[in-house]
């Protein structure tokens, strides 16, 4: 009998402390690289991929016909290490980045329209607005660099007092959400580089993400908490409820309606979202490969598809797709 009660206790705490039943397998996996990937982005719906690797650079995949579309190849010269990489919101355009050097693509002829260099920081991520001209950098001195690749304009966002870890920018470029290792977040104007909203957290911010018409915005912290604000008017519209102790996300996108978001964290546990109540919906776990140590597991990026399909890719150069039905 103390036996079975034991054994009742473990599946109760399984089920109230780590929230560890997960659902169905994936319908659809992609191998892309075996030797994993060093950055890896999803396009908005989720169909196409742009994967780097120190083995094999940049390249650009459609996983809707399971095929390579382009082999892009390396940034730099010196073959370094591409380690950010973000879509523009209508595919058109691509931005990757280095440690302190960033290039943009333009997808839809396969070809880099420059390359570029930060000389006084440490690039931790990157965005790019549809017209591939305006881009923002997370740097490691506190500041958000804007740039008007087109017009030379220049803009540094002097908000934040700690290290920016997280930027995301509007599909026309004239606003930029970013969150630093300074509790805060905030969504400013790239033209006059003024706050609009303050979005104040916990601790240090891993990731925001805005929804693409400018509902909402999400922004997550060090310790589990992660809020979506609602955008006309500042407040906070849900808190997602998040079941693990200290549970950092490294990925995040709204769906293209914006009633929902999905999660990727470090350890390749993806999340579905109501971006309304903050319930969670359903829930996936990513596996590495066999035979490594760690297995690479960490989630890069995240995409709902036009057929509610749920995307993610790794770390481990996998990218996997459920059915969210």
């Amino acid at each position: 009998m103390r036996q079975v009660t034991v054994l009742l206790f473990l599946i109760v705490a399984c089920f109230s402390l780590t929230g560890c039943l997960f659902n169905e397998k994936a319908v659809q996996g992609w191998d892309i690289d075996p030797q994993g990937a060093t950055t890896l982005s999803l396009n908005p719906q989720g169909q196409i991929a742009l994967v780097a690797s120190s083995t094999q650079g940049l390249s650009l995949w459609d996983l809707h016909q399971s095929k390579k579309l382009a082999t892009l190849g390396w940034q730099d010269p010196d073959h370094n290490l591409i380690l950010h990489s973000a879509f523009s919101n209508n595919s058109r355009f691509a931005i990757t980045a280095t440690a302190q050097t960033f290039t943009v693509w333009d997808l839809g002829w396969g070809r880099a329209l420059g390359l570029w260099s930060i000389d006084d920081a440490i690039i931790e991520d990157v965005a790019i607005a549809n017209n591939g001209e305006k881009i923002a950098l997370a740097l490691s001195n506190n500041k958000v660099l804007y740039l008007n690749l087109g017009t030379g304009r220049r803009l540094e966002f002097l908000g934040h007092r700690e290290k920016v870890n997280s930027v995301d920018m509007s599909a026309n470029g004239k606003y930029v959400l970013s969150g630093g290792s300074d509790n805060n977040a905030f969504l400013w104007s790239t033209q006059t580089g003024q706050v609009i909203y303050p979005f104040p957290m916990k601790s240090r911010i891993t990731q925001v993400a805005l929804q693409q018409d400018g509902r909402f915005a999400l922004v997550a912290d060090s310790t589990k908490h992660i809020a979506i604000w609602d955008l006309k008017t500042g407040q906070q519209q849900s808190k997602l409820n998040v079941k693990l102790r200290q549970q950092i996300i490294s990925s995040a996108r709204f769906s293209l309606s914006g009633d929902h978001v999905i999660t990727g964290t470090p350890a390749g546990r993806v999340e579905l979202w109501s971006a309304l109540t903050g319930k969670n919906i359903k829930r996936w776990q990513m596996s590495g490969r066999k035979n490594t140590r760690p297995a690479a597991t960490l989630v890069y990026d995240v995409a709902i598809s036009p057929n509610t399909t749920a995307i993610a890719g790794t770390s481990a150069g996998l990218i996997n797709a459920w059915s969210t039905e």
